[in-house]
This record gives structure tokens, sequence and C-alpha cells, in this order.
């Protein structure tokens, strides 16, 4: 997905005669401007944050931020780094854009612009397309032609967030990978999977060696009940799933009731797959 395409998910949100109209710029007080309550980003560069304070003491700030009026003065809709930036620079005032905004676009366009400029680790953009799906009711398919993305990559985002809290964590602190962690979502057990994650960083294995890794595993625990229950008519029905779907299949059978796996290897194989289903 290019940045041009995200770039039109935001100026639809802001209509280019509004712009032209209302592009008025204030002098806001920065002691009267608050963050934005849906902003998904968590975590700001320090010294990220000191460079451009710098480049402001020396130069301003270059592009106004946007602001909503509220009972208690403004809250940003965007541009909060230049605000923190402009508050470790001693400045007192920031250039504002006013504009009349809804909690929903509030979100989309904090999520669009920090897509933009990539600023956003997997959880916090995972997190973000979240407040959109709990706080405004919109489906994956809504969520993704508000941000500018494919359906499948908001899905597989949100997937993220059925990791438990420890690995989360190392994925937002960038220890781990989108893709690490898109892998260890293949393992159920919290503690186990905790421990792939520790290996992760440990040796510094790439995805397709974690990958490799957890198959194995996998592979060895399910060599007993595989051995089980493919009798003749479980095998057979096993290989016509596999035909018919494309891929690798297991079918998991003991009286009358188990499980289908079906394995993918790429948000396109998946897509693929889902669309086979819908048909």
């Amino acid at each position: 997905m290019s940045r041009q395409a995200l770039g039109k998910g935001l100026r639809s949100l802001i209509p280019e005669t509004e712009i032209t109209r209302r592009n008025q710029i204030a002098q806001i007080e920065l002691d009267k401007i608050t963050t934005n309550p849906f902003q998904p980003r968590k975590q700001f560069d320090q010294e990220k944050l000191e460079q451009l304070a710098e480049s402001i003491r020396q130069h301003g700030v270059l592009e106004p931020i946007i602001v909503r009026s509220v009972a208690a003065g403004y809250e940003i809709v965007v541009g909060e780094r230049r605000w923190r930036a402009c508050l470790l620079a001693g400045e007192v005032k920031i250039p504002a854009i006013i504009k009349d905004f809804s909690d929903r676009q509030m979100t989309e366009m904090a999520l669009i612009e920090n897509l933009q400029r990539e600023d956003l680790n997997a959880i916090e953009e995972a997190e973000g397309y979240q407040i959109l799906a709990d706080e405004f009711s919109l489906t994956q398919e809504e969520i993704a032609q508000s941000v500018g993305k494919k359906r499948s990559s908001v899905a597989n985002a949100l997937r993220l967030l059925n990791l438990d809290s420890q690995v989360k964590r190392l994925v937002a602190e960038g220890q781990l990978s989108r893709g690490h962690a898109k892998v260890l979502l293949a393992v159920d057990n919290i503690k186990e999977r905790q421990v792939y994650a520790a290996r992760v960083i440990k040796d510094g294995l790439s995805v397709r060696e974690l990958e490799k890794m957890i198959k194995n595993g996998l592979r060895k625990r399910k060599t007993k009940t595989k051995d089980k229950i493919l009798d003749p008519e479980v095998r057979m029905l096993e290989e016509e799933l596999q035909r018919v779907l494309g891929t690798k299949v297991r079918l998991a059978y003991q009286d009358g009731k188990g499980k289908i796996e079906i394995e993918y290897y790429s948000d396109e194989e998946l897509e693929r797959i889902l669309d086979f289903m819908r048909s």
C-alpha cells in the first residue's frame, strides 16, 4: 500500500474545500492543549524528540498541528510529536489549525498520520484498529477503507492482540518483529510461546528459523496423535481436503468430533482460502 493511497484516506477526512475555507492558523498556548485520547501511538523516541526540539529552537514549527475545541481548551487531532517537542524546546505557543472533528474522525486521522510516517509499532497499530472496532462498531472492511489498508492486513494486525502481554510488550519494544509475532500466534501454550520469544532474542533467530523451530516442536508432539487417528477413512478425507483447498490440511477425528487444521504461508494464500470458503 503506497503512502499516496493512505494520503487519500486522510484527505477524505479533511475535504480540500474545508481546508481552503478554514485554513487560518492560530498561535495557541501549549498548556491549553491536551493529547488525543484516541492516540494509538504510546511510545515516542526521546532522542528523536530532542532532535526535533533543537530544530524548533532554531527554525520554529514548520507545520502547524491540528486541534479541536473542547470544554477545557483544545485536544490534539494530529501533531502530538510536534507539541511534545515544543514543550522540550521551552516554547510557550504552537501554531495550530482548529477543526471540528468527531471522536471517530480523530481516531482515524491519528491512525492514518502515524501509518503514513511508519511511527506505529505492530501492537499500537492493532490497538488503534481495535478502538475503531470497539468504540465505533466498525467492521474490519470499514476500518480498512478508512485507513487505506487491505482488509486482510487489518485482520492480521488484530490477531496480534491475541498474544499474551509479555510477548506483546516485546513486540512493542521492537525486540520481536511483526513477522516473529505472527509466527508465535501458532503456539497456544503461553509459557511455551514465551520460551520461543526468548530464544529469538537470545539467538537472534530470523522469522523463518523461528517458524521452522515451532513446526518441528509441533510435529513431534502430534506424531503419536496422528498415528492413532489416521485410519484409511480419515486419511482419505484429509487428502480430499488438501486437494480441494490446495494446501496442507490435518484432520483430527475421534468418536465423531475433532478439528481441521489448514496451513497457509502468506497473507495472499490466506485470502485465497477465505475467498474459496466464502464462495
